[in-house]
């Protein structure tokens, strides 16, 4: 079985009054190919100022990475099955609401994508619609959903 492995690291420094739960949630996401991205926690849990509502937070990032890897997975098939695909878009949206006190999930994700062909005519609809059908059960991402979170903290610091 082939094993890929996949790293991103993420860094936080206190900036504001952290006892007076006063402080900035923004943080820095870095991953292996240099790419540094801002992000925070979402602002409509964490209000402005100590949220950055420009920043990617998590559950948008969760809501991409599965769009993300659909599209991805859909391009290949659509290729393998002879289409030329032109232009994607998905505006891809996911609802976050309580599954138990004190306990939030993002319970479901809506993809919409839309999808502009080459040719002469267009695919039809169910040729598409099966696409998207193996696309999204090849997709890695939305195959992971249930995948088992495991910590394993390192011994803290003394600043």
């Amino acid at each position: 079985m082939a094993r890929h492995f996949y790293q991103a690291e993420i860094t936080w420094t206190c900036e504001g009054d952290f006892a007076a739960n006063a402080y900035s949630r923004g943080h820095h996401w870095s991953f292996d190919g240099g790419v540094q991205v801002l992000a925070s926690s979402s602002p409509s849990m964490v209000p402005v100022p100590q949220s950055i509502e420009a920043a990617v937070d998590p559950e948008e990032a969760f809501v991409a990475a599965l769009s993300s890897c659909h599209m991805l997975w859909f391009l290949d098939l659509a290729r393998r099955d002879g289409l030329d695909v032109k232009a994607y878009r998905d505006a891809a949206e996911g609802v976050m609401e309580r599954i138990a006190p004190g306990k939030m999930a993002v319970t479901r994700v809506i993809l919409r994508p839309e999808v502009t062909f080459g040719g002469a005519e267009l695919p039809e609809a169910a040729r598409v619609e099966h696409l998207h059908h193996r696309a999204h059960e090849a997709c890695f991402i939305a195959n992971s959903v249930t995948s088992e979170i495991e910590l394993a903290a390192r011994p803290s610091i003394l600043a």
